[in-house]
């Protein structure tokens, strides 16, 4: 006779299992090695004299940077291995030769002890020049190792006080080497002289640049970039849209920044093969003071004109980022050797510069370009919006169903033994 505790145990037993394959799903193990490396970032920060000007928030620069660093580090997801590097923290001489090599690690990369780090902020104070080249090549020895995501966010409130070693020059070095490292600026109150060199950094690596000129800005956008290295992102590469369709480069799958000048539209091109959906998106970031009340619109245009689809959104100066996206599914084709679509995209927005705002350069954008097999028209789940979740349904399904099943089964063994008794 089963007894109710080999039938409670059974049950056990079998919630136990069906809960592991939930959790584990087939070919994955629990604490199985996933290959990666972790991913690591290099925090330069720029110390150099004219941090002392108190113009954020009523603070000065490095208050306010000691103040975004301690938030960030709280912050760090723990699988990031994370540095910081400083330039100009510790020569205030006059002598530019020994100026020029002021960059030291303050804090080594690798796993993080938030107390420790915090500490070694708490002791900066505003110093000397700006070796921002110097810097680079250094905080890319810092990185070296591993094949694991790689970032440099550098944060400067002044453009390069050392060349002819020209920052931009050595942001090229550094994406020549085919390493996958990322340079990610963000200029404090910046010029117009210090907006083109930092972004000509960020672009040589297909990296990002952003003005702030508040506190909160800065740690916001610092964390973002932390958290976009703990995740697996591919490298965005730079693409140079045309000022029409016929123009325009053709793009494959992947990401890619381009920047685009208030009033323009810019184009690029993507092959769409028979049996096909392109899937594309895109962000613009607004890195310098825009007036309130903006959009931003993504047109596929076929090759001769007429428009497919578009994608569009408006915001009203609360965020400094918008972003939209479209779908486009090409129908299968009975011919086997039928060409590809050209389907042009078509990029433009109505950000306008505030008054006394430098128009140029253009507004940073991101551009996500995925070309994926087409939904077939029956059967296929992600049209209710199950996508690839289907058998985790399936597997719930199945769950309830055995425990109510097994539950039935002990009720009336129950029954049966209390009639009996």
């Amino acid at each position: 006779m089963i007894t109710r505790t080999r039938l409670a145990a059974g049950v056990c037993a079998l919630l136990a299992a069906l809960t592991a394959g939930l959790a584990f799903p087939a070919g994955a193990a629990a604490g199985e090695p996933t290959g990666q490396d972790a991913p690591k970032v290099d925090l330069v920060l720029d110390v150099s004299g004219s941090m002392r000007a108190r113009d954020i928030d009523g603070q000065s620069r490095m208050a306010a940077a000691k103040q975004a660093f301690n938030e960030v580090l709280d912050a760090t997801p723990e699988e990031v291995e994370l540095g910081i590097r400083t330039l100009g923290a510790d020569y205030p001489g006059d002598d530019r030769k020994t100026g020029c090599k002021d960059t030291a690690q303050l804090y080594p990369v690798g796993p993080l002890d938030r107390t420790e780090a915090k500490t070694a902020v708490a002791t900066l104070s505003p110093t000397g020049w700006t070796p921002i080249g110097p810097a680079l090549l250094k905080a890319a020895g810092d990185l070296d190792g591993g094949d694991g995501s790689k970032r440099i966010v550098l944060i400067s409130d002044g453009e390069d006080t050392c060349a002819p070693l020209d920052p931009c020059e050595v942001a090229r070095e550094i994406a020549a080497k085919g390493i996958g490292l990322t340079i990610d600026t963000l200029g404090l109150v910046p010029t117009a002289k210090l907006s083109r060199q930092l972004s000509c950094i960020a672009e040589a690596t297909g990296g990002t640049y952003t003005s702030v000129e508040h506190q909160d800005e800065l740690t916001d956008r610092v964390n973002q970039l932390v958290d976009r290295a703990a995740d697996p992102v591919v490298t965005p590469v730079p693409a140079e849209g045309a000022d029409r369709c016929a123009a325009a480069p053709t793009l494959k799958s992947g990401l890619y920044t381009d920047r685009e000048e208030f009033g323009q539209q810019r184009w690029y091109r993507v092959d769409v093969p028979p049996g096909k959906e392109l899937r594309a998106s895109v962000s613009v970031a607004a890195d310098r003071a825009v007036n309130p009340g903006y959009g931003v619109l993504m047109q596929a245009v076929t090759s001769k004109g007429r428009e497919i689809v578009r994608g569009e959104a408006a915001g009203n100066g609360r965020t400094d980022v918008i972003s939209t996206g479209l779908r486009y599914p090409k129908a299968e084709s009975d011919d086997e050797d039928a060409p590809a679509e050209a389907v042009c995209l078509a990029v433009s927005h109505s950000f306008s510069a505030a008054s006394g705002v430098k128009a140029t350069p253009g507004l940073p954008l991101e551009l996500t370009v995925d070309v994926v097999d087409a939904p077939s028209q029956a059967g296929d789940v992600a049209a209710f919006g199950l996508g690839r979740g289907w058998w985790l349904l399936g597997v719930l399904i199945l769950t309830g169903f055995l425990a109510g099943l097994v539950w039935g089964w002990l009720s009336r063994w129950r029954v049966a033994v209390w009639r009996t008794n």
